[in-house]
């Protein structure tokens, strides 16, 4: 059940201390796309995350990293340029170990930023990343994730009946 485990859970991606991150050593983030992000309807990032992953990405190298299609993708990161992994066949490290080699990361330096358990936090915990889970900006999912949110479910009760992780109690 640890690798379920993320390392720091917040409310939304705006919640995060960045400034702790850095000042620990994380020089890359990888963020989720579908409903991390932006829901999924969003085609094009809304005005305040480009803000704020500009601001960003003036102290950390930011990719997107999603199981989704590259169109889908490529269009949203146009417009602030970031560097992304579609297909990423998360929880696989295949996404993952593409961007240490690309820049010759330390997995102690990368840290993954999602919605989901058991593709982001399950894959970036496998891989050795620092891990943070946030709440899903939406309740729509794509119809694939519907498996995925009905054993995260389960396995977020079960963990939070031995009061290590509890939906809506956020931690660092």
């Amino acid at each position: 059940m640890k690798v379920f485990i993320p390392n720091r859970y917040y409310k939304s991606i705006y919640d995060i201390d960045y400034k702790k991150l850095r000042n620990e050593g994380i020089r890359a983030l990888l963020f989720d796309l579908d409903n991390t992000l932006a829901l999924i309807s969003e085609g094009l990032p809304p005005k305040k995350v480009l803000d704020f992953i500009g601001k960003l990405s003036k102290d950390f190298d930011i990719y997107i990293v999603s199981n989704n299609n590259r169109d889908r993708i490529e269009k949203f990161c146009k417009p602030f340029n970031a560097e992304f992994v579609s297909f990423a066949l998360k929880p696989l490290s295949k996404g993952f170990r593409q961007i240490k080699r690309k820049r010759n990361y330390k997995k102690s330096e990368m840290c993954v930023i999602g919605d989901q358990l058991m593709t982001d936090i399950f894959g970036g915990n496998r891989y050795k990343c620092f891990t943070i889970l946030v709440d899903p900006l939406g309740k729509k999912d794509l119809k694939v994730t519907f498996v995925n949110r009905f054993i995260e479910n389960r396995i977020i009760n079960h963990l939070s009946k031995k009061g290590i992780l509890e939906r809506g109690k956020y931690y660092e």
